[in-house]
């Protein structure tokens, strides 16, 4: 499978990697999966220590156990669980991240993690004192790289000019186009962007579209009503269905531009993994699909309501 390269990073990941979120609570199964992914191409990881309470990380630490030099891992920080499994509290002090890094470790079965993200961020939060957490575990060799999962704008400016990220990781689909706001931004300061999300919630796959969630049927998908996904979903599979599936076309697209290092989109099922992995040596997209594809889909939530 390509690589490319995170942002100024050394780190050269499998251009389709693996959202591990949606692995589930079974062990023996989460495990499969992995060595599926790591066997067929994948070298990229993503999980977090607010997964599973936890749990997804250790069965990330004990799949790649004797293959850690083989593996890039991801993983985020900023959540902490209550006390009483009641729910989690955002906290970016650098006493938490400092002691949350710590338990990842563990759970990882690792004495550094590749790329640490912080798990989301507002305007008021301590940033100074959150970049100088990660900044001190990057010097102490604990964390190689670090980045931010967040979609706020205020949050990605401030960090793009204080900081020394190397990745943005956003929800980003034919459906959700918000990133591309910020691609000149990050492309300005060489700051990849890493894409989740990239089938919708299942919607860009070639899943009838009948077989939708039902908060999708009711609600829709963030600007989409679902009388227009039942338009708009056909049509893009009828546009480009007789060369690529409609899986491909969705992560062709997300890694058109090469701002994005990677698409990480989960698999609960190993059906779903072989059709992630088929679609990184799909056809890519070229200029005209690409420009059609655009057109046909809403560029940006922030542009309709700025």
């Amino acid at each position: 499978m390509n690589k490319r390269r995170i942002g100024t990073s050394d780190l050269y990941v499998s251009e389709i990697g693996l959202g591990c979120m949606s692995l589930g609570t079974d062990e023996r199964e989460a495990i499969r999966l992995i060595h599926e992914a790591l066997e067929r191409g994948i070298n990229y990881l993503d999980t977090a220590d607010l997964y599973d309470r936890g749990l997804n990380e250790e069965f990330v630490g004990k799949a790649v156990k004797g293959k850690r030099d083989q593996v890039i891992i991801a993983t985020k920080v900023g959540n902490r669980w209550r006390a009483d499994g009641s729910g989690w509290d955002w906290d970016p002090s650098k006493s938490h991240i400092k002691q949350a890094v710590k338990d990842s470790l563990r759970r990882l079965q690792t004495d550094y993690i590749d790329l640490y993200q912080l798990h989301g961020g507002t305007i008021d939060d301590p940033i100074d004192e959150t970049i100088a957490a990660f900044e001190e575990l990057k010097q102490e060799g604990v964390i190689r790289w670090y980045g931010i999962s967040s979609i706020r704008p205020n949050v990605i400016r401030e960090y793009v000019k204080r900081s020394n990220i190397v990745s943005v990781m956003m929800q980003y689909s034919l459906l959700d186009r918000r990133p591309e706001e910020w691609f000149p931004l990050l492309r300005e300061h060489n700051i990849s962007v890493i894409a989740r999300g990239p089938v919708a919630k299942g919607l860009l796959t070639d899943r009838p579209i009948e077989a939708a969630q039902a908060a999708v049927k009711e609600h829709g998908y963030l600007d989409y009503s679902y009388s227009e996904l039942q338009t708009l979903i056909p049509k893009l599979k009828e546009k480009t269905g007789s060369h690529r599936s409609m899986t491909a076309t969705a992560l062709q697209f997300c890694l058109y531009d090469p701002i994005v290092a990677a698409a990480i989109p989960g698999a609960s099922r190993l059906e779903q993994l072989e059709e992630n992995i088929a679609a990184a040596s799909a056809p890519p997209l070229d200029a005209d699909e690409y420009e059609w594809l655009k057109r046909v889909t809403k560029r940006s939530i922030y542009e309709m309501h700025r």
